[in-house]
Formats: C-alpha cells, sequence, structure tokens
C-alpha cells in the first residue's frame, strides 16, 4: 500500500482565514462564536453561533471578492465559497501545479458537505412559494448542489483525476479527507486535494437545530461561553460555518518535488451504530470500533497516541459517551494522552468540522502543542484522560488521533503521524 502525506492545507472558520492566522488564535485561547447579527433571530431559541469574520485577507478576514470572480459568486452557495477559498489555501501551501495531461488525470478532488446549500435552497424555496417561480436562477441546482464543491474546484484547477463528495453528515471532513487517502494509497490519483465546507448558519438552519433541541440556549448573552465540552453546564453545541481543506499526496510523489510534507496519514477507521437516527449508541461502541479500525489498518497502537481532536460537540449526552469509549480503547495509556475540542472556540462546523479538526491535529504535531477546551470549569466527570482545560499544553507530538461522528451513526476516525 503506498504512503500518504499531507502536503497543504487552507481554512476558513470563525477564528479568521488562514492557517497561521486561525492557529495562533486557537492556541492563544480565543474564540469566534459570537451573537449572530446577519439574521433576525427573534423567533430562535440559540442566538449564537461561529461565523467567519469579514475583512480581508490580511487581516484574517474573509472578503469573497479577493478570491473568487463576482460574476461566479452568484452561480455558487456560500458553502462552496467557504469551500474555494480553502481549497485556494492548500493548493497553493502545497506548491503542486499539474503540468501535463498525466499529472492532471492523476489529481483529484474530493470535498464534502454535511447538508451542501442551505442558503440557497430556502431562498429559493420562498421565492416559489410567494410566486416568483419564473425568477428561479438557472444555478440554483448546481449552486446548491453539494458535489459541486469538488466540480468548481476541479473545474478552476484543472484536476481530471476522481470528483467525488463525501456527505455523511458531521463525520463528512473526516470521511473525505480518510477516503481520498485511500484512493492515493491504491494508486487511483496521486494527488487528491480532499475536505469538507458547510454554511448552515441561516434561519433554516438554525430553526431545524432548535426544534430537534440540539443547540446551547443557555449562554445567549454570553456567546464565547456557549460551546464547552465535557462542562457540567454544557446544554448544547453551537452552530458554526467553515472551511477545511488539504492536500493529500504520495510520498513518493511529494519527495520526488521537494515538497513540504507536514504529516502522514497513519490509519483511518469507520464504523455504523445501528442504532438510533441522532443518538450514539450505549457506551459509544460505534466510536470505540471506528477508533480500533484506524489502529488495525495504519498498524499502531492506541500506545503510540499522544494527542487526540475529539468530536467533543458540548451536548449533554455525546461528550461523556466519547470519553468513556476513548476510556475503554487507550485503557492505562489514558493518563498519558493529551485530549481536547477545538469545538469549544469554533462551534461545530457540521460536515467541515472533521476537516477543520484534522489540520489542528496536524499542527499540533508541528508545533508539540495540544490546544485548549476552553469553558471547561468543571467535568461533568472525572476522568484520566486529560482534557487541556482553558490552556494550551506544550507537550511532546508525534502521533495523533482525530475522531468525528454523524447523524445516522456513522463514524469516522483518523491518525496522523509525524512523517520519517
Amino acid at each position: 500500500m503506498r504512503r500518504v502525506v499531507v502536503t497543504g492545507m487552507g481554512i476558513a472558520c470563525p477564528l479568521g482565514v488562514g492557517v497561521e492566522h486561525v492557529w495562533k488564535r486557537l492556541i492563544n485561547g480565543e474564540s469566534g462564536i459570537t451573537a449572530i447579527q446577519s439574521f433576525d433571530t427573534t423567533e430562535l431559541s440559540a442566538k449564537i453561533a461561529g461565523q467567519v469574520p469579514a475583512g480581508t485577507a490580511a487581516e484574517g478576514g474573509l472578503d469573497l471578492a479577493e478570491w473568487i470572480a463576482v460574476k461566479e459568486l452568484k452561480k455558487m452557495d456560500r458553502f462552496i465559497h467557504l469551500g474555494m477559498v480553502a481549497a485556494a489555501q492548500a493548493i497553493a501551501d502545497s506548491g503542486y501545479v499539474p503540468e501535463t495531461e498525466e499529472e492532471k488525470c492523476a489529481a483529484g478532488v474530493m470535498i464534502g458537505s454535511g447538508i451542501g446549500g442551505l442558503q440557497t435552497i430556502y431562498e429559493t424555496s420562498v421565492m416559489v412559494h410567494e410566486g416568483r417561480a419564473k425568477r428561479v436562477s438557472p444555478f440554483f441546482i448546481p449552486a446548491a448542489l453539494i458535489n459541486l464543491i469538488s466540480g468548481q474546484v476541479s473545474i478552476r484547477y484543472g484536476l481530471k483525476g476522481p470528483n467525488h463528495s463525501a456527505v455523511t453528515a458531521c463525520a463528512t471532513g473526516v470521511h473525505a479527507i480518510g477516503d481520498a487517502a485511500r484512493l492515493i494509497a491504491y494508486g487511483d490519483a496521486d494527488v487528491m486535494v480532499a475536505g469538507g465546507a458547510e454554511a448552515a448558519v441561516n434561519p433554516l438552519g438554525i430553526a431545524g437545530f432548535c426544534a430537534s433541541r440540539a443547540l446551547s440556549t443557555a449562554f445567549n448573552d454570553r456567546p464565547t461561553e456557549g460551546s464547552r465540552p465535557w462542562d457540567k453546564d454544557r446544554d448544547g453545541f453551537v452552530m458554526g460555518e467553515g472551511s477545511g481543506v488539504v492536500v493529500l499526496e504520495e510520498y513518493e510523489h511529494a519527495k520526488r518535488r521537494g515538497a513540504k510534507i507536514y504529516a502522514e496519514v497513519g490509519g483511518y477507521g469507520l464504523s455504523g451504530d445501528a442504532h438510533h437516527i441522532t443518538a450514539p449508541a450505549e457506551h459509544h461502541d460505534g466510536a470505540f470500533r471506528a477508533m480500533k479500525a484506524a489502529f488495525k489498518n495504519g498498524g499502531l497502537s492506541p500506545a503510540d497516541v499522544d494527542y487526540i481532536n475529539a468530536h467533543g460537540t458540548s451536548t449533554p449526552m455525546g461528550d461523556d459517551l466519547e470519553l468513556e469509549a476513548v476510556e475503554n480503547m487507550f485503557g492505562d495509556h489514558g493518563k498519558n494522552i493529551a485530549m481536547s475540542s477545538t469545538k469549544s472556540a469554533i462551534g461545530h462546523l457540521l460536515g467541515a468540522a472533521g476537516a477543520v479538526e484534522t489540520i489542528f491535529s496536524i499542527l499540533a504535531i508541528r508545533d508539540n502543542v495540544a490546544p485548549p477546551t476552553l469553558n471547561l470549569h468543571e467535568p461533568s466527570r472525572d476522568s484520566v484522560v486529560n482534557r487541556v482545560p482553558l490552556v494550551a499544553q506544550e507537550r511532546n507530538i508525534n502521533v495523533v488521533l482525530s475522531n468525528s461522528f454523524g447523524f445516522g451513526g456513522t463514524n469516522a476516525s483518523i491518525l496522523f503521524k509525524r512523517a520519517a
């Protein structure tokens, strides 16, 4: 099986745009969660979210006109905008430009989303309901389709290899990166641009999750305190938007061109709960089996892991069940690892979460630092696992594990290791 490494990364999230800018803010313990101001929340019980801040790229903000031609913006939903921004960064960071037809056919894209073009669907539905069907944009369907994010990136950069998307709710980002890595490992591509994007912070998205009682509502007057994984006062997750994209490359291919290598994919595992449409199985058995599958796939063991980027959404049930699964998987080694939830700083980015958290996990290896779990003042239960409360921790990190779980009982775990 061919080795797969990461040679480029790009990000747009509530902490800003640009890998180094976002990482610095994350490690400094800053939060990107604010009161929602982009639409009226009067009728909504949740009034806070993580949204990508406006501003210039030089400021670490988002001005879409810097990234996408204005005439093209109208042909895409915001989730595609965010994915294009992250992909542009990752591709530039990798330094790889396929030139021959053979090289273009060996480079592909796999960027997914959990929900896709919700804002476009919402606005178009209202238009039709109001009797304005003749004014529906001819770009409505391609603006909203999830696979069009991969399509747009493929078209823009002339990537003619696998053109694919993952759609597995909140596990999408990890599934997209893990599946793309397998395409390289099996020889279907030499390079893959992979990740996830989501833009569901809109009236329909917030209303839907409010109706399912999944969102935090107790901290509307203190937005930065709303996302609090493992804390006894947590009352639900905070919605976030954004995108994370990485460039994956076959190891020898990367070495031949002298590419910068951030980390190597160390294993990838998947599982299904076969239990409930939204609730995890007892003892989070699915999470346990996904982690076990990742270790088997990569030939690593739990004792090799130094840091875990947890799914850790800040829901009353899910956090402790994931912690239980980790304790069961790692046993005595649990006391030696650090595990944090970076959703405490940016909220839950749904289909983009696992991709953004993959980037944070890789940077933890690069800089030997575990990012903090914000707002973790009093854990809801004790554990030997160090959950990195409030402040980042410097430590030796050579192997990381990142977990993502989604509605429908879909689970994904991915390992990264320092490249030799």
